[in-house]
């Protein structure tokens, strides 16, 4: 078992981006008032977050037929359906925004005949073929294809689980230590909360965060895989969960560094508040729940938030120590 002065030393190293990050969007924005002290009016529309097409100068509109003769240029993301997941993915990072999952007790049952074996990677040709993720930039790339909506939770349906190998589904990530392992525990966790509640809704993405460099200033720094290089490499990846059980629900974000993470390291260590995955995604989650979205509790207080090694992986760790 790892020492305090231990975990500390390895929350400090694994968990610093994530963490470090949390912090610098706490710091430089203002606080949000409770959700209890806006005052509610429901006589009148909530204001408008930017100005609607009404109150807009109207020869500004028409004048826009003059600036965009041609058409508005096409958005960078394209939706994705799928039996197994929804998906926002973009054409110019060559990765998902955002992945969207569901599943239950029931839904994560084996069905008999479903092998993931029979499954392969395989490109998504509803993406336009200039923005495609490809087979080839991933080959020797010294990243794996790693899966946002795992594999694992979709053994019901031969057809869901072929769907989680299309690479709108994928993002390169760091094997060793990462994607094979504390990845996969994350993901393993997120299983199990089917255990204590009846719904689990879970979105998984990459980011790309900001580091602090010798000059005390941030940048946003990342690999590009490929050939020719189009494929970004995310710096971190988050997975924002949402459980419910008898219309209650609870929630928690976690942002993971894409490198390795020893097992030993608690899953806390990288729980970071929701609007802060927000904030460095530009993606806002769980906005129909309204003003009550402010008040959801945190899942880690109805739950443990912590990994459980596999039979497999617990084997590997002692393996390494007995070696």
């Amino acid at each position: 078992m790892a020492t305090p002065e231990r975990v500390s030393l390895i929350v400090g190293g694994a968990a610093l981006g994530a963490l470090s990050f949390a912090a610098y969007q706490k710091l430089n924005q203002p606080k949000a008032r409770p959700a209890a002290m806006v005052p509610v009016n429901n006589n009148r529309p909530p204001a408008p977050v930017s100005t609607p097409p009404s109150e807009q100068s109207v020869d500004a509109r028409l004048n826009a037929k003059n600036i965009l003769p041609f058409g508005v240029p096409t958005p960078p993301n394209d939706m994705v359906y799928r039996n197994a997941y929804v998906t926002s993915y973009n054409r110019r990072d060559r990765n998902p925004n955002w992945v969207a999952e569901h599943f239950t007790a029931d839904s994560l049952k084996k069905t008999d005949g479903v092998d993931r074996g029979k499954s392969s990677f395989k490109e998504d040709d509803t993406i336009p073929p200039q923005f495609r993720a490809r087979l080839n930039d991933y080959y020797k790339s010294g990243f794996d294809r790693g899966h946002m909506v795992p594999a694992a939770d979709v053994k019901n349906s031969q057809l869901k689980m072929d769907e989680t190998f299309y690479l709108t589904n994928i993002a390169p990530q760091v094997g060793d230590g990462f994607n094979r392992d504390y990845w996969a525990h994350v993901e393993t966790f997120c299983r199990s909360l089917t255990k204590q509640f009846s719904n689990v809704y879970v979105f998984t993405g990459p980011l790309y965060l900001p580091h602090k460099e010798s000059d005390g200033k941030f940048y946003v720094k990342y690999q590009v895989i490929g050939n020719p290089p189009n494929v970004a490499v995310p710096t971190h990846f988050y997975k924002v969960i949402m459980t419910e059980s008898n219309g209650k629900y609870s929630s928690a974000a976690f942002v993971l560094p894409n490198q390795p993470i020893p097992d030993n390291t608690p899953l806390e260590a990288f729980k970071v508040p929701v609007d802060a995955v927000e904030r460095g995604s530009g993606l806002t989650f769980f906005d129909r729940m309204g003003p009550a979205k402010a008040n959801v509790p945190d899942l880690c207080k109805a739950t443990k938030c912590q990994i459980v090694l596999s039979k497999f992986h617990q084997a590997k760790q002692n393996a390494a120590i007995t070696a």
